[in-house]
């Protein structure tokens, strides 16, 4: 795929990783924190409010999403086997069966728990239309590919030479991601801090709800 225009954000689909285990939360599911009323999944449902497709691999909450004004309905759907890492989710979004052509040559993904994360999304969308490459998010000086915007056919192959080579179980992002080709791209400070602990929910302003 040849350069996209600067002019004109790249169309993309998205995926959000909300299936992590939250074990140094006590097992609280992260998506269910929320800040002012909305959960920290609905803020990332938000964040990509301009995806063709919001898929979301994770359990889907008792209550539901509330969508953004204008964004896609969003879909849930789990890793195999459940727990099974960022790119066992990721290899699962893409294996998702969908009509012929009706995919975004763009991916999108976001872990659940970056509050901020709608403040980066435009830096991707921007960087990737001018450069035409993977991109991924960098804040501080520290990459961030659980927020990142791949070309599909990227993470496509990645995730085929994993499975080839042994699976995508528990795999680290790192490792899926060796031979693909990602440019970091400067966010505002702080886009990317994530929940991991209850002392960076309240820096964050996060509650259990």
């Amino acid at each position: 795929m040849g350069r996209v225009s600067g002019t004109v954000p790249p169309a993309f689909d998205a995926v959000i990783l909300a299936g992590g285990r939250s074990n140094r939360l006590g097992g609280t599911p992260k998506a269910s924190l929320r800040i002012a009323g909305a959960t920290l999944l609905e803020l990332t449902v938000r964040a990509v409010a301009g995806a063709g497709r919001i898929t979301v691999v994770g359990p889907e909450p008792a209550a539901g999403v509330r969508p953004a004004p204008g964004a896609p309905p969003v879909r849930f759907m789990r890793e195999d086997p459940p727990f099974g890492g960022p790119a066992a989710a990721l290899a699962a979004a893409l294996a998702q069966p969908e009509p012929a052509g009706s995919t975004a040559p763009w991916l999108m993904v976001l872990a659940c728990d970056m509050p901020r994360s709608g403040q980066l999304v435009p830096a991707l969308l921007a960087a990737a239309a001018d450069a035409g490459t993977s991109v991924m998010a960098s804040d501080g000086g520290r990459d961030q590919p659980l927020a990142a915007l791949y070309r599909r056919s990227d993470l496509e192959g990645a995730v085929a030479a994993a499975v080839q080579a042994g699976g995508v179980e528990n795999l680290s992002m790192k490792a899926l991601l060796a031979r693909v080709s990602v440019r970091p791209v400067p966010v505002p400070p702080g886009t990317t801090l994530d929940v991991d602990t209850w002392a960076d929910a309240r820096a964050l302003g996060v509650d259990d709800g």
